[in-house]
């Protein structure tokens, strides 16, 4: 892993664009979304479950408005009470696709505006105790992603093997045209390495770009542990 004054360096020169892959931060411009990851950083904040997952999933809603804008849309006219009016729409809804079970509410952000979108999901978990970070996959459904952009959600982007780990996966049953992997917060380490081993065209999203990786590759300062936050501490 590289040190975090070169990991932070690589995102400043990744800038917003490099060699197809496009990095979005939504945290450069003040937001209310700003707001929303403040409180869901708040560890007294944080014991109230419900307002918790409801903030995880009006991020997923404001995100699913931000990457709405770089789909491809066609023209049509639509026929009011007084007359014709132009108007545009998705030529195609974007598939879905969440890790459980920290994604569920951040992807049902993403549902309340892509109502129509094919969904699939993804169970992936990470080995703990080692030196590196192992992530194992252990379900994977989803409809066909040929040709299609593609919504990866997952709220912690840390050390990025999971989202490269799922994509390979997917791309077994087909190719999209483009992926956005949308996250909440995220490490430059996990933006560095999905960059440099992703290889079809992406997007990273997130709402917060944070300082580094401790050495349990967990989000410095981060939120702590999204999943149990939402639903209780696991087994």
């Amino acid at each position: 892993m590289g040190s975090i004054s070169s990991s932070h360096n690589f995102i400043l020169n990744f800038g917003e664009k490099k060699a197809g892959h496009m990095f979005f931060n939504l945290s450069e411009h003040d937001s209310v979304a700003s707001q929303f990851i403040a409180e869901l950083r708040d560890k007294t904040l944080q014991q109230d479950r419900l307002k918790f997952r409801k903030n995880i999933e009006r991020l997923g809603q404001i995100m699913a408005y931000e990457i709405s804008r770089k789909l491809p849309y066609r023209k049509k006219s639509v026929e009011t009470p007084l007359g014709i009016a132009s108007a545009s729409e998705l030529e195609t809804d974007p598939i879905l696709i969440t890790v459980m079970r920290a994604g569920l509410p951040y992807f049902q952000g993403f549902l309340d505006f892509f109502d129509r979108s094919d969904c699939g999901f993804i169970g992936a978990y990470r080995k703990e105790g080692g030196k590196e970070v192992v992530i194992e996959l252990e379900y994977l459904a989803t409809p066909s992603i040929n040709n299609r952009h593609i919504i990866l959600i997952d709220p912690m982007l840390a050390s990025g093997k999971s989202f490269v780990r799922s994509v390979n996966a997917l791309l077994k049953s087909g190719t999209p045209s483009h992926v956005h992997i949308a996250s909440l917060v995220a490490a430059p380490e996990g933006i560095k390495y999905i960059t440099e081993n992703l290889r079809i065209a992406h997007s990273i999203w997130t709402c917060a770009l944070d300082e580094k990786l401790n050495d349990k590759f967990y989000i410095v300062p981060g939120l702590g542990d999204a999943g149990d936050l939402c639903f209780g501490q696991k087994l």
